[in-house]
Protein backbone atom coordinates (compact mmCIF):
# COMPACT_ATOMS: atom_id res chain seq x y z
CA UNK A 1 0.00 0.00 0.00
CA UNK A 2 1.37 3.20 -0.76
CA UNK A 3 -0.29 6.60 0.25
CA UNK A 4 0.93 10.60 -0.49
CA UNK A 5 -0.27 13.05 2.14
CA UNK A 6 -1.09 16.41 1.09
CA UNK A 7 -1.93 18.85 4.31
CA UNK A 8 -4.93 21.15 2.64
CA UNK A 9 -6.53 24.30 3.94
CA UNK A 10 -9.23 22.64 1.45
CA UNK A 11 -10.06 20.04 -1.13
CA UNK A 12 -12.82 18.52 -3.63
CA UNK A 13 -12.91 15.85 -6.18
CA UNK A 14 -14.92 16.43 -9.08
CA UNK A 15 -16.42 13.51 -11.67
CA UNK A 16 -17.79 15.02 -14.69
CA UNK A 17 -17.36 19.09 -13.62
CA UNK A 18 -19.50 17.98 -10.30
CA UNK A 19 -18.00 17.54 -6.83
CA UNK A 20 -18.02 14.39 -5.18
CA UNK A 21 -16.32 15.43 -2.07
CA UNK A 22 -14.60 18.07 -0.39
CA UNK A 23 -13.10 18.94 2.97
CA UNK A 24 -11.78 21.79 4.69
CA UNK A 25 -8.82 21.71 6.76
CA UNK A 26 -6.94 18.07 6.88
CA UNK A 27 -5.42 15.85 4.49
CA UNK A 28 -5.76 15.17 0.81
CA UNK A 29 -4.87 11.15 0.53
CA UNK A 30 -3.82 9.27 -2.66
CA UNK A 31 -3.86 5.82 -2.07
CA UNK A 32 -2.85 2.68 -4.27
CA UNK A 33 -3.08 -0.93 -3.26
CA UNK A 34 -1.07 -3.61 -4.48
CA UNK A 35 -1.76 -7.33 -4.71
CA UNK A 36 -0.68 -8.45 -0.80
CA UNK A 37 -2.09 -5.55 0.92
CA UNK A 38 -4.34 -6.54 3.74
CA UNK A 39 -6.32 -5.31 6.27
CA UNK A 40 -3.80 -5.01 8.64
CA UNK A 41 -1.69 -2.70 6.27
CA UNK A 42 -4.44 -0.76 5.53
CA UNK A 43 -4.85 -0.47 9.60
CA UNK A 44 -1.02 0.47 10.26
CA UNK A 45 -1.09 3.13 7.44
CA UNK A 46 -4.45 4.77 8.30
CA UNK A 47 -3.63 4.72 12.17
CA UNK A 48 -0.04 6.34 11.46
CA UNK A 49 -1.76 9.19 9.40
CA UNK A 50 -4.77 10.17 11.26
CA UNK A 51 -1.66 10.89 14.67
CA UNK A 52 0.91 12.65 12.40
CA UNK A 53 1.52 15.94 13.94
CA UNK A 54 1.88 18.33 11.50
CA UNK A 55 -0.33 20.68 12.23
CA UNK A 56 0.70 23.74 13.89
CA UNK A 57 -0.36 24.19 17.73
CA UNK A 58 -0.88 27.98 19.39
CA UNK A 59 2.38 28.18 19.21
CA UNK A 60 3.15 27.71 15.26
CA UNK A 61 4.86 24.53 15.98
CA UNK A 62 3.50 21.32 14.12
CA UNK A 63 2.76 19.16 17.00
CA UNK A 64 -0.66 18.42 16.43
CA UNK A 65 -2.52 15.30 14.25
CA UNK A 66 -5.49 15.10 12.31
CA UNK A 67 -7.38 13.91 15.71
CA UNK A 68 -6.24 16.62 17.68
CA UNK A 69 -7.39 19.23 14.79
CA UNK A 70 -10.91 17.96 14.18
CA UNK A 71 -9.51 17.22 10.44
CA UNK A 72 -11.15 15.38 7.25
CA UNK A 73 -9.39 13.40 4.51
CA UNK A 74 -10.84 13.33 1.45
CA UNK A 75 -9.70 9.69 -0.19
CA UNK A 76 -8.65 9.18 -3.67
CA UNK A 77 -7.95 5.70 -4.74
CA UNK A 78 -4.88 5.74 -7.46
CA UNK A 79 -3.73 2.86 -9.14
CA UNK A 80 -0.57 4.83 -10.77
CA UNK A 81 0.99 5.28 -7.20
CA UNK A 82 1.87 1.63 -8.17
CA UNK A 83 3.35 2.22 -11.85
CA UNK A 84 6.52 1.30 -13.25
CA UNK A 85 8.28 3.14 -15.47
CA UNK A 86 11.93 1.03 -15.70
CA UNK A 87 11.57 -0.33 -19.62
CA UNK A 88 10.46 1.78 -22.25
CA UNK A 89 8.02 5.37 -21.93
CA UNK A 90 4.47 3.54 -21.32
CA UNK A 91 3.79 2.66 -17.64
CA UNK A 92 3.09 -0.75 -16.19
CA UNK A 93 0.50 -1.24 -13.72
CA UNK A 94 1.13 -4.97 -13.23
CA UNK A 95 1.95 -3.94 -9.58
CA UNK A 96 -1.39 -2.39 -9.18
CA UNK A 97 -4.05 -5.21 -7.16
CA UNK A 98 -6.61 -5.50 -9.55
CA UNK A 99 -9.87 -3.53 -9.23
CA UNK A 100 -11.70 -5.79 -7.23
CA UNK A 101 -9.41 -6.61 -4.98
CA UNK A 102 -8.47 -2.70 -4.70
CA UNK A 103 -11.74 -1.55 -4.33
CA UNK A 104 -12.64 -4.05 -1.58
CA UNK A 105 -9.78 -2.78 0.33
CA UNK A 106 -10.74 1.39 -0.85
CA UNK A 107 -13.88 0.70 0.87
CA UNK A 108 -12.53 -0.85 4.06
CA UNK A 109 -10.23 2.06 4.90
CA UNK A 110 -12.98 4.21 4.27
CA UNK A 111 -14.75 2.60 6.86
CA UNK A 112 -12.06 1.64 8.94
CA UNK A 113 -11.12 5.54 9.29
CA UNK A 114 -15.10 6.87 9.93
CA UNK A 115 -15.79 3.84 12.36
CA UNK A 116 -12.38 3.86 14.17
CA UNK A 117 -11.13 7.59 14.30
CA UNK A 118 -14.69 9.11 13.82
CA UNK A 119 -12.84 11.22 11.14
CA UNK A 120 -14.97 12.67 8.64
CA UNK A 121 -14.44 11.24 5.49
CA UNK A 122 -14.80 12.61 1.84
CA UNK A 123 -14.59 10.45 -1.28
CA UNK A 124 -13.98 10.12 -4.91
CA UNK A 125 -15.34 7.12 -6.67
CA UNK A 126 -13.16 4.08 -7.58
CA UNK A 127 -11.96 3.80 -10.95
CA UNK A 128 -13.41 7.25 -12.27
CA UNK A 129 -11.83 9.82 -13.54
CA UNK A 130 -11.44 12.52 -11.32
CA UNK A 131 -10.74 15.90 -11.18
CA UNK A 132 -8.97 16.35 -7.68
CA UNK A 133 -7.88 20.22 -6.52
Amino acid sequence: MRVVVQLVKESSVKINGVIKGEIKKGFLVLIGITHNDKESDANWVLDKLVKLRVFKDENGNMNKSLLDTNGAVLLVSQFTLFASTKKGNRPSFLNAAPPKIAEKLYDYSIEYLKSKHKIKVETGVFGSMMDVG
